[in-house]
């Protein structure tokens, strides 16, 4: 019964599109590192596509196959992996267009900000902090409640696990070793953080808080 709503569901989405990114030379950030991450975001694209593809396939299985229904819920929980690959890499990606912007004195976010920690700069370097200590693959991002306005800080690992229900990621910054290791080496993560914020265009995550708030 379960499979049958997945199924329904999928069958009406319609089918992903990568989006292309306007990125300029990076501080740091290599374009052969930024060329083969953009095609890591283009396989999710692709493996998204197909498992809504596979799903009503394999549902096609179920009277004949007892193991159709464990492919399908298996699909349809891979499915997550895949969509969060590509809508986490959209908010990386994003943030580079444009080139680098600090957030302006009287910036909305900088004083929500802020507010919640008590100084733009504790937040910053707890954010930093997290970045670079928490083990494994995964991102440390930064997330607007559109209900109340309020933000959070956490660590997703891998692409998919501890997404907060409800809220919108403002800011994700990509901690799998494929965006910074072929330029700064296992070694150099904190270079790499260093430089993501060097890069980044605060506009942009402006932005993207006052749409989750309005």
């Amino acid at each position: 019964m379960i499979s049958h709503r997945l199924i329904n569901t999928h069958i009406n989405m319609n089918k992903f599109t990568a989006k292309t990114f306007k990125i300029p030379k990076l501080k740091g950030i290599s374009e052969k590192t930024i060329e083969e991450h953009l095609k890591l975001y283009q396989g999710y694209v692709k493996n998204a596509n197909s498992i809504l593809e596979k799903i009503p396939e394999y549902n096609g299985y179920v009277a004949t196959d007892a193991f159709a229904p464990y492919v399908v819920g298996e699909l349809a929980r891979r499915f997550s992996f895949e969509y969060n690959g590509i809508r986490n890499h959209e908010v990386y990606f994003s943030a580079f267009e444009g080139g680098p912007n600090d957030l302006a004195g009287g910036s909305t976010l900088k004083k929500k900000i802020a507010d919640t920690w008590g100084s733009f700069d504790g937040w910053f370097n707890g954010f930093k902090h997290l970045a670079t200590t928490t083990r494994g693959i995964g991102w440390a991002t930064l997330w607007c409640d559109p209900r109340t306005g309020d933000l959070q800080t956490t660590w997703i690992d891998e692409q998919h696990l501890g997404l907060l229900n409800g809220c919108v990621m403002i800011l994700g910054l990509d901690m799998w070793e494929h965006s910074y290791v072929a330029d700064y080496h296992p070694s150099g993560k904190k270079n790499y953080i260093e430089d993501f914020f060097a890069n980044l265009n605060w506009e942009v995550v402006e932005g993207n808080y006052k749409g989750a708030v309005k």
